[in-house]
């Protein structure tokens, strides 16, 4: 799917995503909002995981432990058969109250943009992290719990710039772990990196898979 920083198209193109995904927006005009919100959902809607995302699944079957911690929010992830997923930045295609917090389900008969919360009335919104809001405690600690007691991380595909997702790498290489980073692009990361992939991860995830079924076949 685009990213955030993708140009985008029709109605949207005049619009920054920073000045949509952001809790005053949604306050300001939470129908436009949301209608942006399912302009997105039905672009995550047709897209399948790429080999890279399969590549990570599969490792989890062929590794005694691997710990998934995504930024991205499409759940492509999932789809592509990964467990456990620590979703740092949230689940776009997820809807949550706005003013209790808790994940519900969108009625397929909503009329109204957004849709009222079945339990309270509120307005619902996307589970997603916006600009300006907290990381949510859980994944934030899950996420803390994983790079502190890892022996290896790889950093895919990512800038490296937003934070506190960016701190994580630089937590576990301090603590000993040795740092991998995928990437076609050199990033704020790279010059810490211990092992440094250049090219996408859609081609390299795969090639390593290759590789460690091959020397665990020998």
């Amino acid at each position: 799917m685009p990213t955030f920083r993708d140009a985008q198209d029709g109605l949207w193109s005049q619009y920054r995503p920073e000045d949509l995904a952001t809790p005053a927006a949604f306050e300001r005009d939470p129908g436009f909002v949301w209608d942006w919100y399912e302009w997105r959902r039905g672009i995550v809607a047709d897209v399948e995981p790429n080999p890279g995302h399969h590549a990570i699944a599969e490792l989890q079957t062929r590794l005694p432990r691997v710990t998934l911690i995504t930024q991205n929010v499409d759940g492509l992830h999932q789809r592509a058969g990964s467990r456990d997923v620590i979703e740092f930045h949230g689940n776009i295609m997820r809807s949550r109250c706005s003013a209790e917090h808790c994940v519900v389900d969108v009625p397929c008969d909503a009329e109204s943009s957004p849709p009222p919360c079945p339990n309270c009335g509120a307005p619902i919104r996307p589970d997603v992290v916006w600009f300006g809001e907290a990381i949510p405690e859980p994944a934030l600690e899950a996420a803390l719990s994983a790079v502190a007691d890892c022996d290896v991380i790889v950093v895919v595909g990512t800038s490296a710039q937003v934070q506190p997702a960016a701190s994580l790498a630089a937590q576990a290489g301090a603590l000993g772990a040795t740092l991998v980073e995928i990437n076609p692009e050199t990033t704020p990361l790279s010059a810490r990196a211990d092992v440094t992939m250049r090219g996408p991860s859609g081609e390299l995830l795969p090639q390593i898979v290759r590789a460690l079924a091959a020397a665990r076949s020998h």
